[in-house]
């Protein structure tokens, strides 16, 4: 009668006494390691028309993966810009779920890496952000001198990332264009304006004083400007953008996407999937960085130019288009887009 209880005794301890009795304890700690870098794995995606294209030489960060849509005629492109703080991420974390549907619709994708934040400080770019959304702008100018060899029509060009990637989207999208006719340099004469830029979770403004005022606990965007060190907080660096707000509130103008905003601007999509709360001006929300504020005081500030800005997020469901790569495809394919 007591054989059952033995047993189940028996199976309860077998694996502590395996483990007492295996040599190596260190094999038990390499294990979730192993777990970790196969969770980091790249996600599956066709190969690349053209891969890692380098665009400049003052970083191996700047290169981008090409991929060309079947067709006989010019393609539209879109530009994947990844997330990450611009202090992370690569282009590799694009995968077939968001490359096919372009390639499926005709439309040609390339996906960018740029240069983090760090690195721009130790290339003494000023501000520090600069050196991302210049770099984007710079690889959007080189697959525009690519057009002839590689069928793109530099007409219809739209951008799309989350987060920081986001944000250097609507960069591109809103600033001024920064080709230079003159240059002895051809891939320079090109333009770095967009047809479209449809993102998710971006920020809209850099300024800190304007951020508190939406949500007293914003604490994204001292890194941009200067004031990020190792072991420094986010919440740390944007107590040292405050303080120092004046001083750099020329490059705030600058590369801040709220202060870009003009009539001949092409249009927006704005998606902020992560707001699982009603957002409220003036409350603290439970991701500020990523708030659906950012669109909703965006749209405000837009709503004199003219443009078309789509806001979406949770409880405000977009019903004219129904999702970011939905916007570009048709943005990008439709007749009035090559007159952008």
């Amino acid at each position: 009668m007591y054989r059952p209880i033995v047993m189940a005794l028996l199976l309860l301890l077998t694996p502590a006494l395996v483990s007492a009795q295996d040599q190596p304890a260190q094999k038990a700690t390499k294990a979730p390691a192993k777990a970790d870098k196969k969770a980091k794995t790249p996600p599956q995606r066709p190969t690349p028309t053209v891969a890692d294209y380098a665009y400049g030489k003052d970083s191996d960060r700047q290169k981008f993966d090409f991929w060309q849509a079947r067709s006989d005629k010019p393609t539209p492109v879109v530009l994947l810009i990844h997330g990450g703080g611009w202090m992370n991420g690569d282009k590799s974390n694009y995968g077939t779920n968001a490359i096919k549907p372009y390639l499926d619709a005709g439309i040609s994708v390339a996906a960018i890496n740029y240069r983090f934040i760090p690195e721009a400080m130790k290339h003494n770019v000023e501000p520090p952000v600069k050196g991302p959304l210049h770099d984007a702008a710079r690889a959007l100018q080189t697959i525009r001198s690519k057009a002839k060899e590689w069928n793109i029509d530099p007409n219809r060009v739209g951008a799309t990332g989350s987060s920081a990637g986001a944000c250097t989207s609507l960069y591109l999208a809103l600033a001024d264009d920064l080709a230079d006719p003159n240059s002895d340099d051809p891939i320079a004469r090109e333009s770095s304006r967009l047809t479209a830029a449809a993102v998710t979770g971006a920020q809209t403004s850099l300024d800190p004083k304007e951020l508190r005022e939406w949500m007293p606990n914003a604490i994204y965007g001292g890194h941009a400007f200067g004031f990020q060190a190792p072991g420094r907080s986010r919440a740390e660096e944007f107590e040292l953008l405050i303080a120092n707000r004046e001083k750099v509130l020329p490059w705030i103008k600058q590369y801040s996407p709220i202060e870009l905003i003009s009539s001949d601007d092409p249009p927006l999509y704005l998606d902020y999937p992560n707001q699982k709360t009603p957002p409220v001006i003036g409350q603290a929300g439970p991701d500020p960085t990523h708030s659906a504020l950012y669109g909703i005081k965006f749209a405000e500030a837009a709503k004199d130019s003219g443009i078309e800005v789509v806001v979406a997020y949770p409880g405000q469901a977009d019903q004219k288009y129904g999702s970011v790569t939905k916007f570009l495809i048709e943005k990008l394919t439709a007749p009035a887009a090559a007159g952008k």
